[in-house]
């Protein structure tokens, strides 16, 4: 990978970064079983799938529509102010929330290895970076994970919903991220794992996109619009080599 055709590396967290991603998954795993239980929707069950198809990297409140919209069950949107126990989608998606937070404070994180050699790599380098997460919880995690000081921007969910930006898979929060980094997306750099996320970068235009395969495979990774796909970020330190799937764009 030639660094020099770039000059911004802008990346998700959630399975980019952290293995927060793992959390996550067991967050909305507790709420849709319980929720699909007590609804007595027991034929088509919660699974790993449902995760990467309707959820993984929207923001929370479209993760939920999703998933609902993919099991026929109408729901009332609700207010983002509802508690955890109303049955809403803002409701539902503030339930996931609680549960995300309670482990984050019990259990920490730590950032993937190979993201934080990388990660120093373009320190050195002094590319400007960025992370650009649908969360809310963003800061929190990064914080956690000892990272918050290595960003000079953060588009997080609270951002996205200031700047009015649409979610992943719109390409809007990764354009406004190399629009204050002062950088075309034609030589910004985009770092995904979830299909809408790579999606995204897709939609944004810009210079590569490129897959993290956490989980989803890389042939959906590559359908999605990556240009390459790697298993760790360590693999692009330097003059490591990633498993290109796709021509890097013009």
């Amino acid at each position: 990978m030639d660094w020099d055709t770039y000059d911004a590396a802008l990346f998700d967290l959630d399975g980019v970064l952290t293995p927060t991603a793992e959390v996550h998954m067991r967050a909305w795993r507790e709420l849709f079983v319980d929720f699909l239980t007590t609804r007595g929707l027991t034929d088509a069950p919660y699974t790993e799938r449902d995760y990467f198809d309707h959820i993984d990297g929207k923001p929370r409140y479209d993760g939920v529509r999703s998933f609902l919209a993919s099991r026929g069950v109408p729901l009332a949107d609700g207010d983002p102010t509802d508690g955890p126990d109303v049955q809403t989608v803002c409701g539902l998606g503030n339930r996931k929330n609680a549960f995300f937070a309670a482990v984050l404070a019990d259990e920490g994180v730590l950032p993937y290895p190979g993201s934080v050699a990388l990660l120093d790599f373009l320190a050195e380098r002094r590319t400007a970076v960025a992370v650009v997460s649908s969360s809310r919880n963003a800061p929190a995690v990064l914080e956690a994970a000892g990272l918050a000081e290595r960003f000079e921007l953060v588009v997080d969910g609270t951002v996205a919903a200031q700047e009015g930006l649409a979610g992943k898979p719109s390409g809007a929060t990764y354009v406004y991220a190399a629009q204050q980094l002062g950088v075309p997306v034609e030589r910004a750099v985009v770092f995904e794992d979830a299909l809408s996320g790579v999606e995204a970068g897709r939609d944004g235009g810009f210079g590569l996109v490129v897959g993290v395969d956490r989980g989803v495979g890389v042939d959906r990774l590559t359908a999605a619009g990556a240009d390459i796909v790697v298993a760790d970020l360590a693999e692009l330190v330097g003059d490591g080599t990633a498993s290109s799937t796709a021509e890097p764009r013009p």
